[in-house]
């Protein structure tokens, strides 16, 4: 089967870190870009941050640039977005996406984030 879990969103005090994963099965990661995405409530669902698995690229949102960081772990076909320096503006359901010409665009089914004290 063919899906994308995320994990790892949880409720942290601002300033605090959180590492979301988003582990893919059924496929492997190899020659997709993978995007996190987010939609906070009465918000348009907004991209954060992608990684090209061809070449290594990585861009970032100017929102989040600076304080979160994707990553890949190929062994695991798992991919990380550590977010550090936590805003409340960050709160937010974010999901997995990995795209791939002609193979395939696979979304997750979410994980919430939420920024409070």
């Amino acid at each position: 089967q063919v899906q994308l879990v995320e994990s790892g969103g949880g409720l942290v005090q601002p300033g605090g870190s959180l590492r979301l994963s988003c582990a893919a099965s059924g496929f492997t990661l190899d020659y997709y870009v993978i995007g996190w995405f987010r939609q906070a409530p009465g918000k348009e669902r907004e991209g954060v941050s992608c990684l090209n698995s061809i070449d290594g690229s990585t861009y970032y949102a100017d929102s989040v640039k600076g304080r979160f960081t994707i990553s890949r772990d190929n062994a695991k076909n798992t991919v990380y977005l550590q977010m550090n320096s936590l805003k409340p503006e960050d709160t937010a359901v974010y999901y997995c996406n990995a795209v791939r010409w002609l193979r395939g665009n696979f979304w997750g089914q979410g994980t919430q984030v939420t920024v409070s004290s």
